[in-house]
């Protein structure tokens, strides 16, 4: 039975794994949060600087990151990613203190840098190109797994056995994971026996991957305003997708003073509601490709739900039940995974070879912005003694992002750019 599924599909099923524990890991320290503050004494400003560690590292690793899986493929760096950013899983339950966690979740940062770019670079090699939108659905899919699982592992974990085990317990799924990506996957259709002569031709002849290969002169990234303009919709994006991963579950508890156990319930459907974000987005592009074109459909899905994910953010903030803003912050994430796989389909319009390089620029912006917003929110939220105030920035800069949707063009790619002066 397992032989008749299509070889591609089992690579997704392997890359939704990798997203899944990606982000198990990525949201145990916030699932945890009001914990760690409360052992290791420290403010939101402070806590700000741990969540912010991670992104900076992740920022400034993810573009090298990016252009090694392009050079030598994906395999071998998702390996080194996996065995890295364990290892600094299962040491962030050793930290004794602010210093040793900032630098551990900074490390953390720097093996995780490189997952999604390196994602790419497997789904345009093993994937024909209409077919990329769902292939990249599903990788969003693993992201919000991971998440809606981690709140009944974590949380249940802390509560029996302290906030320190759980670090343990991921650092021990990745090693398993790496075991299984050796022995499993490889980097094309071209190095696998088992693959049917058919189905190697369907991805071989319409992947966006090609045998020449060309490079991406920086001049193009920094001066081209296609490309400027993906960049800094990703820079606004991705404070919408740290704030679910980071700072709403601490939210949740202090701003709006649900139990631990509330949180972990309202997390896991938040988390739950955005796999069908994913799935209902990714099909929604696809079609919406197919029937209006390749810029239309993927600005009308980007645009559509970042503009509703800002406005449902800055509603939750404001709404004096607590359970009303839950279902607001619900719909928010619903909003937000409807529209950001397109972004990354947008990469792969544009990058082809380089789809590695590309993705890894646009996160690299991305988690530039996380970084600031995990600054910003701890210190609007001390200085003004409450959790309601950084949310209004988070709503601002996320509709911000639907505006600079207006201006891609996923149509433009990096060769035509290339000749641009």
């Amino acid at each position: 039975m397992f032989q008749s599924i299509p070889y591609r599909f089992r690579v997704l099923a392997f890359l939704c794994s990798l997203t899944a524990l990606t982000y198990l890991d990525r949201i145990c320290i916030s699932l945890v949060g009001v914990r760690v503050k409360a052992d290791l004494g420290l403010s939101n400003t402070q806590f700000g600087w741990v969540l912010g560690a991670f992104s900076l590292a992740y920022a400034l690793f993810e573009i090298p990151a990016g252009i090694l899986g392009d050079k030598i493929g994906a395999r071998a760096v998702l390996i080194r990613i996996v065995i890295w950013w364990s290892v600094c899983t299962a040491l962030t339950g050793m930290v004794s203190g602010l210093f040793s966690l900032i630098i551990i979740r900074f490390l953390f940062g720097v093996g995780e840098a490189g997952t999604y770019p390196n994602s790419m670079i497997v789904i345009s090699r093993w994937f024909p190109k209409n077919e990329t939108g769902r292939a990249l659905a599903w990788l969003g899919i693993g992201s919000q797994l991971g998440s809606a699982i981690a709140p009944w592992i974590i949380v249940t974990l802390a509560g029996y056995y302290g906030w320190r085990i759980p670090f343990f317990v991921n650092g021990a799924i990745g090693i398993v994971w790496v075991l299984a990506c050796y022995f499993g996957f490889r980097n094309s259709p071209a190095e696998v026996k088992k693959i049917s002569p058919s189905e190697r031709e369907k991805i071989e002849s319409g992947s966006y991957y090609t045998s020449s290969q060309h490079s991406i002169p920086w001049r193009v990234v920094l001066n081209n305003r296609n490309l400027l303009s993906l960049l800094l919709m990703y820079f606004c994006c991705q404070w919408a997708q740290y704030f679910f991963v980071a700072w709403m579950p601490l939210y949740l508890q202090e701003g709006r003073h649900f139990s631990e156990s509330e949180m972990k319930n309202i997390a896991f459907v938040i988390f739950l509601v955005g796999i069908c974000g994913n799935l209902v987005g990714g099909a929604a592009g696809d079609y919406l490709v197919r029937k209006k074109g390749l810029k239309i459909g993927r600005r009308a899905v980007g645009i559509t739900g970042l503009a509703s994910c800002g406005t449902l953010i800055f509603i939750s903030s404001v709404v004096p039940n607590q359970f009303l803003s839950a279902l607001c912050l619900i719909g928010a994430n619903f909003s937000f995974t409807f529209a950001v796989m397109s972004s990354y389909a947008v990469c792969a319009d544009i990058g082809r070879n380089n789809c590695g390089t590309v993705t890894g620029s646009m996160n690299f912006f991305g988690q530039t912005g996380a970084f600031f917003l995990a600054i910003f929110f701890g210190r609007i939220a001390d200085a003004t003694h409450s959790l309601k105030y950084p949310m209004f920035l988070l709503a601002f800069v996320i509709s911000m992002g639907a505006v600079f949707w207006t201006l891609i063009d996923p149509t433009k790619k990096i060769r035509e750019l290339k000749l641009e002066k």
